[in-house]
């Protein structure tokens, strides 16, 4: 498949010795690896960029356990993503899928990422031609490096073994066997990390092309933030679920208490990195281009704003963008098949991530409320017929019959969401007044509909918000791709992360209100009080500390939406065992008339126990190590 990408020299150098430790194939036969490594600047930065490929690939859909281990995205159930195998219910002790604490199965080592960076830490003082604040400043990136794949392994395994250094060589079989640390200590120890790293980092990069990805003080503030903020959720906070889970010499790995002063210190955390980035000029995106050909609709102008947030490079709140990560195939895979009727032969998009229909139903209604709450939405009534007219023309085909369900959303729905009468804005068309405007046509005979195994929708619905408007799709099976870094940290993430903590400490206010509220004024729609107090069958929900929680919860979910983090936020809310079990439903694709396909169909029954809140360690693991325990389950 052609594809049109634009990468940064950055990019290159780090995708070069990103693949497998390339630095190593550079180094004579004669000369130690490690003395060759540090013997100049220019080989120390190779292994500086051999630290940063372990970040695990999270623009690609099956290196992404968020997108393809939960319930957000569903596949053609041809399909061997391994991570796909855990949302199925299939994880196992032996050879577990995205196994990351040996690299098997789907995912790279993460502790050899963290005995990269340990040897960086090392060695970097051995560097003769650099000045103490670049190596101040390297030593700092690997610092933060070294957090987040402690805190990645933290997140999945729950308590882990901390690699605050490397053995040496010389150490014994007793030496190698190390236990896992409480869960507290391992919050601590990423923390500290962060910290030590914040003071040598520059604030923010602006435009360096050869710098953008790397990690400054607003990346590691906001990550912070992020860090502090699951330390706080219910998983790991008094998680009263693992109550005598312990080390074999009786120490205890949960703290069974809840302790409230986790949140106090993550919503410190928040507002200290709301606050930094705001200096820096971050700010929430909207879109505004430099030259704009057509005179847009105001519909059109705030889906772009959610679309580009994603997927506009370097916008004005990506805090973090992974250039290592960059977003191709999974452009691709969320595009649909025939979505252009002239170029329906195209095979170069698959639409093949499908969100399932309780996707679907999460977003609001055009009230910025849940539909189910709305006292003007019919919900019982959302699998009707009913016919798009001009009123809805720059969000559905004008005289096409769909269903109910996709009248009458919020703008987020639609810029999010493509599906069966919905108008897919972009790809070569741009004049939104215009009559040539794409739409997705997924009934049995039209062109987005299955024409094979693999490439199609399994539930009707696919994830516009990743698709650039920007890409085209051309002739035989070329797809013009735009690419963008794969942002790991944006404003809207961290504004909502903070509203959350905020309101874990003293309940709604003027705080809490004023960073959701903006979130939402961004994608249309009113402020929180205003849509609950007007539309919702429980006006006062937005008043008290567990409704507003549930508020904010609900926000969040759909603002960062196929972004990697409903399934981390599921199962740090303790959330998942309601939600990872509900079941994953679509339309029915082998009907080809509005009354057959507008049925609900049973795709899968999806199920999640306790114990899948923390992935398995592989049982070689545990064999291998005597003073390793198994997570609660397994």
């Amino acid at each position: 498949m052609k594809k049109t990408i634009k990468i940064s020299l950055f990019v290159l150098l780090a995708g070069m010795f990103g693949a497998c430790n390339k630095y190593l194939d550079i180094i004579p036969d004669n000369i130690a690896t490690i003395d060759y490594a540090f013997r100049l600047r220019s080989t120390a930065e190779r292994f500086l960029f051999t630290c940063y490929s372990y970040v695990p690939d999270l623009g690609t859909f099956a290196s992404n356990p968020a997108l393809s281990a939960g319930d957000e995205l569903w596949l053609p159930p041809t399909s061997s993503t391994q991570a796909w195998q855990i949302a199925r219910g299939n994880q196992r002790v032996v050879n577990p899928y995205m196994n990351y604490w040996q690299g098997s199965s789907g995912a790279n080592d993460i502790y050899e990422g963290i005995r990269q960076c340990n040897i960086f830490l090392e060695n970097i003082a051995l560097v003769p031609d650099m000045d103490d604040y670049e190596k101040k400043r390297w030593i700092a990136e690997v610092k933060f490096l070294k957090a987040y794949y402690h805190f990645w392994l933290l997140r999945s395994y729950g308590p882990i073994v901390l690699i605050k250094e490397n053995l040496p060589v010389s150490a014994g079989p007793d030496e190698v066997k190390i236990p896992r640390s409480p869960v507290d200590s391992c919050f601590d120890y990423v923390v500290q990390l962060l910290d030590e790293a914040a003071s040598d980092l520059p604030d923010k990069i602006d435009n360096e092309a050869s710098e953008l990805g790397r990690v400054t003080k607003a990346i590691d503030l906001s990550f912070k933030a992020y860090v502090l903020v699951t330390a706080a959720s219910p998983l790991f906070n008094g998680n009263q679920d693992y109550k005598g889970f312990a080390n074999r010499d009786g120490t205890p790995l949960f703290n069974t208490t809840v302790d409230p002063a986790k949140w106090e210190k993550a919503a410190a955390a928040c507002k200290t990195a709301v606050e930094f980035c705001q200096s820096l000029g971050y700010k929430l995106y909207y879109y505004n281009p430099q030259l704009l050909q057509y005179d847009l609709s105001d519909t059109t102008m705030i889906q772009m704003n959610i679309r580009n947030a994603i997927c506009e490079r370097w916008n004005s709140e990506i805090i973090w963008g992974n250039t290592n990560s960059p977003a191709t195939s999974i452009q691709a895979s969320a595009t649909p098949r025939g979505l252009d009727p002239a170029k329906s032969s195209n095979s170069g998009t698959s639409g093949s991530l499908a969100p399932p229909l309780k996707i679907a139903e999460m977003f609001y209604s055009n009230h910025g409320v849940p539909i189910t709450e709305d006292k003007t939405w019919d919900y019982a009534g959302r699998f009707r017929l009913r016919t798009a007219d001009s009123t809805d023309k720059y969000t559905l085909k004008e005289g096409y019959i769909t269903a109910q369900l996709n009248f009458d959303r919020e703008p987020r729905y639609y810029a999010d969401l493509g599906f069966d009468g919905g108008i897919w804005y972009g790809q070569g068309h741009y004049d939104d007044k215009g009559s040539d405007l794409l739409y997705v046509s997924s009934k049995k005979g039209q062109p987005a509909a299955p024409i094979n195994l693999a490439a199609y929708s399994t539930t009707g619905y696919t994830a516009k918000k990743l698709v650039n408007f920007n890409n085209v799709i051309g002739d035989g099976n070329t797809y013009t791709v735009q690419y963008y870094p794969w942002p790991m940290i944006r404003l809207a993430d961290l504004y909502l992360l903070y509203a959350e903590a905020q309101n874990e400490v003293s309940g709604p206010g003027a705080e809490v209100y004023k960073y959701i509220d903006s979130v939402r004024a961004r994608a249309g729609l009113p402020s929180v009080a205003e849509s609950w107090s007007n539309y919702s069958r429980n006006p006062n929900k937005y008043t008290t500390k567990e409704g507003m929680r549930d508020i904010i919860h609900q926000e969040r979910l759909i603002e960062m939406a196929f972004e990697g983090q409903r399934y981390w936020d599921l199962r740090r809310w303790k959330e998942a065992t309601t939600e990872l079990n509900k079941p994953i439903t679509g339309w029915d694709l082998d009907q080809s008339e509005p009354a057959g396909y507008y049925r609900q169909r049973l795709i899968f029954n999806q199920t999640f126990t306790t114990r899948d809140y923390l992935w398995p360690l592989n049982e070689n693991t545990i064999l291998a190590n005597s003073k390793l325990v198994q997570n609660p389950g397994w």
